[in-house]
């Protein structure tokens, strides 16, 4: 009996998913091959720096604290020289740039060798985001593409943080209407990177889910404060007073910067386009008022849209909202397209996996003047959208046309 049409789509589609997904590891699986062989200097020929890269700044800062020396932080140079007599004197600038809360996660890192810490941070937030993308039911195939996506092994090249920040926000907003208490405790935690939950309170409100506003509040104030009780109250000043402005000038540094390849901003794209500081500004403030319209309409009670579409939109539109975004951030564009070749069959496979595949090729696009990178998220958020208006509208007039 031959296989009917159905039978053969869906078998090219997992032939086609494998297929991808062996391609990405495959390339993934070379970056990383790179980044650790080493030079005489023990230095990555990929990074040109320790193949910790920023998980350096995490583990070295807080053990710093750990030490007593929490004021090193807030000083560029005091802080540089701390890292070169931990590892190197050949070792590139650095700079501290989280809320000092994040050092409660660091502490216990810091109390390990940096290699074995650099492990358990790596592999125990891609624990976390597997189990944020859990509620999402999308299956253990889904799941396991977006562990291995590409953006997943970028977050890890560069030792950041984007794996556990994905997890906190996607996994917050999935439970947030069933447990709001534990919702609001990872909205707490992801304030160690405000700029990425910018969106949340909107999506509160708007659904009315207020115990979570409660919730989020009171972890985000007992974070703060245990920080303080911790390390000095002083650190929060030094924060808003040293960090901030250092980590602002580091944004509006003139373009380009070696960071600037992996940048997925509407500010980023604006600046490679040859915009000024201000048109720049302008631009992205269009973006961010656009992205929290959007998560407005989107969490309105009355939406026809399933609360996983909802999830995964608005982890999309956080990439739109802020102008500071990298593609170890952009985990959740991996997430979407693994979501839409789930539940959407007439998506185009080919233009899902080019998304699924960008973390790895947007330092080529940047490098070569075409700063195109948040027109990923930009584009499958408006598909997702779109989509669901749709199908309000569909909903809206088939009573008339019966």
């Amino acid at each position: 009996m031959q296989p009917s049409r159905t039978e053969l789509f869906q078998r090219f589609d997992v032939r086609f998913a494998a297929s991808v997904l062996i391609a990405g590891l495959l390339i993934a699986t070379w970056y990383h091959s790179l980044l650790w062989t080493l030079d005489d200097r023990g230095f990555s020929l990929l990074s040109k720096r320790l193949p910790y890269w920023d998980f350096t700044n995490l583990w070295a800062g807080s053990r710093m604290a750990l030490d007593g020396h929490v004021a090193d932080l807030f000083d560029v140079e005091t802080y540089r020289a701390a890292l070169r007599s931990m590892f190197s004197p050949d070792l590139p600038d650095q700079e501290w740039s989280y809320p000092p809360s994040i050092i409660l996660l660091g502490a216990p890192l810091a109390a390990l060798p940096i290699l074995p810490a650099y492990l358990v941070w790596t592999f125990g937030t891609v624990f976390c985001l597997w189990l944020a993308t859990r509620p999402l039911k999308l299956g253990p195939a889904a799941e396991l593409a977006i562990i291995l996506s590409p953006a997943v092994f970028m977050n890890a090249v560069f030792g950041q943080n984007g794996a556990l920040t994905t997890a906190l926000l996607v996994g917050g907003l999935a439970v947030a209407p069933r447990r709001p208490l534990l919702a609001g405790v990872l909205f707490g935690l992801l304030t160690i990177k405000p700029h990425l939950g910018l969106l949340v309170p909107f999506c509160l409100v708007a659904s009315g889910n207020w115990r979570t506003v409660w919730a989020a509040a009171a972890s985000a104030t007992v974070l703060a404060v245990a920080t303080g009780l911790l390390f000095g109250f002083e650190v929060w000043p030094h924060f808003f007073k040293e960090t901030r402005a250092l980590m602002t000038a580091i944004m509006e540094a003139p373009f380009p910067q070696p960071y600037h390849s992996n940048a997925m901003t509407v500010f980023f794209l604006a600046r490679a386009r040859g915009f000024g500081l201000g048109v720049s500004y302008g631009l992205q403030a269009i973006s961010t008022v656009t992205a929290i319209a959007a998560a407005v309409w989107l969490w309105l009670p009355q939406r026809r849209a399933e609360h996983r579409e909802r999830v995964v939109i608005t982890a999309l539109l956080a990439i739109l909202a802020t102008p500071y975004g990298y593609t170890y951030d952009t985990i959740c564009v991996a997430i979407a397209a693994v979501f839409l070749f789930v539940t959407a069959p007439k998506a185009p496979a080919i233009v899902l996996a080019c998304f699924w595949f960008y973390a790895l090729v947007a330092h080529v696009f940047n490098n070569s003047g075409l700063g195109i990178g948040v027109f990923v998220p930009a584009t499958l958020a408006v598909w997702m959208l779109v989509s669901i208006r749709q199908r309000e509208r569909r909903e809206l007039f088939a009573p008339t046309r019966a």
